[in-house]
C-alpha cells in the first residue's frame, strides 16, 4: 500500500526537479561515501548532525564526574559506593565500545 500523500509527495518533487531545485546540489556526481552501517546512515548522520556522541562517549562523561565527586568526597561509605558505581560505569563503557565498532 502506498503512502496515502505519495501523489502530492512525487508532485512536489516532480515541480523542484522542473524549477532546479536540484541542479548543482553539492556533491553531484560524485560516488557516495562509504557507508558500514547503510541501514542506520540516515539515522546516524542526523544524530551526528545534532550534537549526539556515541554512547561509550556520554558514560565516560558521568565517569568523569564520578572521579570528581570521588576526590570531593571524604565519606567513606559515601566513596565506598561511588567505586561501585565507577567499576560499573567502565564495565558499561567497554560495552558500549565493543557495539559501537
Amino acid at each position: 500500500m502506498d503512502h496515502p500523500l505519495i501523489d502530492l509527495i512525487n508532485a512536489k518533487i516532480a515541480k523542484a526537479e522542473a524549477e532546479g531545485a536540484f541542479d548543482n546540489l553539492e556533491g553531484a556526481g560524485k560516488p557516495l561515501p562509504e557507508c558500514d552501517d547503510p541501514e542506520n546512515a540516515l539515522l546516524n548522520r542526523l544524530v551526528k548532525e545534532a550534537g549526539g556522541v556515541p554512547e561509550f562517549v556520554s558514560l565516560s562523561r558521568e565517569l568523569q564526574k564520578l572521579r570528581e565527586e570521588l576526590r570531593e568526597t571524604g565519606d567513606r561509605s559515601r566513596r565506598h559506593d561511588i567505586l561501585k558505581e565507577m567499576s560499573m560505569m567502565e564495565a558499561k563503557i567497554d560495552i558500549a565500545r565493543k557495539a559501537y565498532r
